[in-house]
């Protein structure tokens, strides 16, 4: 299976479930733009694969695209979280991102850890930052 983006999704307040949108624009240097974790820094965007996702729904808990408040849902990408830091990821030959961190330390207030007393995020997200930004959907292909 081809890599590609499941959902895009986006929250305007830090420590809450993000959204599903429609399309998002990635800002060079920024993330996505709207989203409340962007900015010149080196978490600008967030990511998580159907995978990571998945192993929660498997024990039981309901969960939507967004809820580990991630801004791009991959899928075909089952170990995302094993690539190298410096790792380039390509989408729709356009927009280029650059892997700056794999996981995270988890603030225990976050909403889905309040929810259902488990996040994913900290252990199988990955975090970039926009080298090259463009408009983003789900389906569009990635490449590395």
């Amino acid at each position: 299976m081809k890599a590609k983006i499941k959902a895009v999704c986006l929250s305007e307040e830090k420590g809450t479930t993000k959204k599903v949108i429609e399309r998002g624009l990635l800002v060079e240097n920024h993330g996505l733009k709207g989203d409340a974790h962007a900015g010149k820094w080196h978490r600008q965007l967030s990511l998580l694969d159907l995978s990571s996702i998945d192993k929660m729904r498997g024990q039981g808990y309901e969960l939507k695209f967004g809820d580990f408040a991630e801004n791009i849902t991959t899928e075909g990408i089952e170990n995302l979280f094993e690539l190298p830091v410096g790792q380039k990821i390509r989408i729709n030959e356009e927009i280029v991102l650059e892997i700056t961190q794999i996981g995270k330390k988890c603030h225990q207030d976050c909403e889905i850890r309040q929810t259902i007393g488990d996040c994913v995020m900290p252990r199988e997200g990955v975090f970039a930052r926009v080298i090259k930004g463009g408009e983003i959907k789900a389906g569009d292909s990635i490449e590395f």
